[in-house]
């Protein structure tokens, strides 16, 4: 079968923003999703679709693509899912699920599904790229979301990315010197992005709030020492709590850490990103959180 691979993403700044057209500094993931793909001309009109969690088979289920049917599945909702997306696949593209062929599908998601790293948008990339089809337009009528983490599944490479007026994103070096000095600590809980996203475009918000998180974006690429780098990821972090009206993470879990501590996408979840500092790793063992990355150990750049 052959393959094809896209990274997963961790969103640096502008979460919640990112809707309405804050920049944003988001990195790949050395973890993220594979799709293995064969196809037979048998005049079956059927597609074998397998998900692995870490190469241990969850979800299967068989369709009749010309008729978009479910007729095996051991996850009907999960099913439904995949019906719908290949479906818009069949419509968007000009060669796949156009013919009676049978197709073998099969996805491999290399990290937990808990880290929120992006087991949705590498799908969408995937199956973009082997439809060869806009990965962006498939996300938007399949899923939805600013498509940050589509870019990043893309490019593979750290982006800036912009969703309004429309979408702008290109590659950017993101190397900062200190970067040795960051350190990414999992929450144990998968946040539902969907349900945050919800709660923030309830609230009015102004086009001065969104520049002002462009702006610390900006300033990001231009760190060349951690003391100022972790004073605008402060400085991020009060702003997003005082318009969500909900403390940062910091104040919630980890009040006398020394140190900086901002949440990368959705709040009240997935992962956070800190700096070292001496017994940094008995901290935040200590209050429970086990899962802590070096830079080296997740990002890939």
């Amino acid at each position: 079968m052959s393959g094809i691979f896209s990274p997963g993403k961790l969103m640096l700044t502008s979460e919640y923003f990112a809707i309405d057209g804050a920049l944003v500094l988001a990195v790949p993931t050395k973890l993220g999703q594979e799709f293995f793909f064969e196809e037979k001309e048998d005049e079956q009109s059927l597609i074998f679709w397998e998900a692995y969690h870490q190469n241990k088979l969850w979800f299967k289920a068989v369709i009749d693509y010309k008729n978009w049917q479910i007729l095996e599945a051991n996850i009907p909702s999960s099913a439904e899912f995949i019906l719908k997306t290949l479906r818009n696949v069949q419509q968007l593209s000009k060669t796949q699920f156009k013919n009676n062929y049978t197709y073998h599908l099969k996805t491999n998601l290399q990290f937990p599904a808990d880290y929120g790293l992006g087991s949705s948008s590498t799908l969408m990339n995937n199956l973009a790229e082997w439809a060869a089809i806009d990965p962006f337009h498939l996300n938007s009528i399949s899923l939805g979301g600013s498509g940050y983490d589509i870019a990043v599944a893309k490019e593979k490479s750290a982006i800036l990315f912009r969703s309004k007026p429309e979408i702008f994103y290109e590659k950017t070096d993101f190397n900062p010197p200190f970067k040795n000095e960051l350190i990414f600590i999992h929450l144990n809980q998968k946040q539902d992005s969907r349900e945050g996203i919800h709660f923030y475009k309830s609230k009015p918000k102004s086009q001065i709030l969104v520049d002002e998180f462009s702006d610390i974006t900006k300033k990001v690429l231009l760190c060349s020492e951690l003391e100022n780098f972790s004073e605008l990821m402060m400085i991020h972090e009060q702003k997003i709590s005082k318009f969500l009206e909900i403390p940062t993470v910091k104040e919630k879990f980890f009040a006398d850490c020394p140190v900086f501590v901002k949440s990368l996408g959705a709040w009240g979840g997935d992962f956070v990103m800190s700096a070292k500092f001496d017994g940094y790793e008995d901290y935040f063992w200590g209050k429970g959180f086990n899962t802590v990355f070096q830079w080296s150990d997740i990002i890939n750049l």
